[in-house]
């Protein structure tokens, strides 16, 4: 069984922020089993690690592996969006 590595990279204490962080969370719990090893990074306080990785927008949600790596922006806030957009497989979910 594949562990899920994320990181979410967010610009402050924002509203946004929060929000893409407390959606990460749910997506996790509710589709990734308890699969899932996150990661939160402020661009504001590591810069180096936001420009390592070319990020342009925030919140930017990163699934480092498996590989190939995939990326998606935005609050994250549509579960089935961001499970697309990663490439987890129907196989990867659970229903809600």
């Amino acid at each position: 069984m594949d562990v899920f590595h994320l990181t979410l990279y967010v610009a402050g204490d924002t509203h946004r922020s929060r929000q893409a962080i407390a959606n990460l969370e749910r997506i996790c719990a509710q589709h990734l089993d308890g699969r899932a090893r996150c990661q939160t990074i402020d661009v504001l306080d590591d810069p180096e690690a936001a420009d390592a990785e070319r990020i342009l927008t925030t919140p930017t949600l990163i699934r480092e592996s498996p590989t190939p790596r995939r990326r998606v922006t935005g609050d994250l806030s549509d579960a089935q969006r961001v499970l697309a957009a990663l490439g987890f497989s129907h196989s990867n979910r659970q229903q809600p």
